[in-house]
């Protein structure tokens, strides 16, 4: 009876585990039912037609518009190299007013470098507003091609996105990566968390020249114990100094901003104690120490 009563309690565990991912996929599906506009699929250019079939099925976006982004577009869009090869696709499907950016990586083991907080947070510089972006590729590619396909998807629905805003947003993708890349001791979440702080910074202090520019980087470097070489450093104060060329309103997107260092903080908190691994690892040994339970209940009965 004991034994039965341990079993009856352990089944109510892990009701209470699944609990909460229920509830978050059933938000997802409200979200989702929140849109006003059709999906448009974007796929690359270099997909052959059953990698496409592919990204349809992942996506289910068999039913949606369909675009091709090629490099003339990376081209047009963000004056990149009209020959480049264009694998990563996305979903576009336009939100309500007040939505926001919201981004799923549905494939992340084919996305190597670029993460969902990058993209986020690119697409809050590009001016990009309200919209549920998902992002797949059916082989492993880096994703920066999606982000130009994202811009072209906003276009051929009649939006209107500043040039150079674009460009100064795949710019931020492409700082961000190499310094994650290049940086030892700083990974993707913390470069991410560190432009997410500069950008705040900039609406709250509207810095009047470069110099004010070098100081907010150096003060989030610090704030965040980040070490960065001093060629990294200088990319990134050019980057943000582009930024505050441009009078871009970050404080338009300020709640955005919030809540994307949140999610960053959430994975970067005590519990991992510096660790990302710590967290899985600690959810990896409760399972096995279950399943070890389990063997010794059952062995007795």
């Amino acid at each position: 009876m004991k034994k039965l009563a341990l079993l009856m309690i352990f089944v109510l565990m892990i009701g209470f585990i699944a609990s909460p991912l229920a509830l978050a996929n059933e938000h997802d599906d409200d979200v989702i039912d929140e849109y006003h506009g059709e999906p448009i699929l974007v796929l690359g250019e270099q997909l052959d037609e059953t990698q496409r079939n592919e990204v349809r099925e992942t996506l289910d976006a068999q039913d949606a518009e369909e675009l091709i982004v090629t490099g003339q577009d990376l081209s047009d869009y963000i004056g990149g190299n009209p020959n480049a090869n264009m694998y990563s696709s996305a979903k576009v499907t336009h939100m309500d007013d007040g939505h926001g950016i919201e981004v799923d990586i549905v494939t992340p083991d084919n996305i190597t470098e670029v993460t969902r907080e990058m993209y986020e947070n690119a697409l809050l510089t590009a001016g990009v507003e309200n919209a549920m972006v998902e992002v797949a590729s059916p082989l492993r590619v880096t994703g920066h091609s999606a982000l130009v396909g994202i811009y072209k998807a906003f276009h051929v629905e009649g939006g209107s996105l500043d040039q150079d805003r674009m460009e100064v947003a795949n710019d931020e993708l492409n700082v961000a990566t190499e310094i994650a890349e290049e940086e030892e001791n700083v990974d993707s979440d913390e470069i991410t968390a560190l432009l997410t702080e500069i950008k705040k910074a900039i609406s709250e202090q509207n810095p009047a020249s470069r110099e004010d520019v070098e100081q907010i980087v150096d003060e989030k470097i610090n704030e965040l114990n980040l070490e960065l070489s001093e060629e990294n450093r200088q990319m990134l104060i050019d980057l943000v100094d582009r930024m505050r060329s441009l009078n871009i309103d970050f404080d338009r997107v300020s709640e955005q901003l919030e809540n994307i260092v949140g999610d960053l903080q959430d994975r970067l908190d005590d519990l991992t104690d510096g660790n990302a691994d710590g967290i899985w690892n600690a959810i990896r040994n409760f399972f096995i120490s279950i399943a070890n339970w389990f063997q010794g209940l059952f062995a007795k009965i």
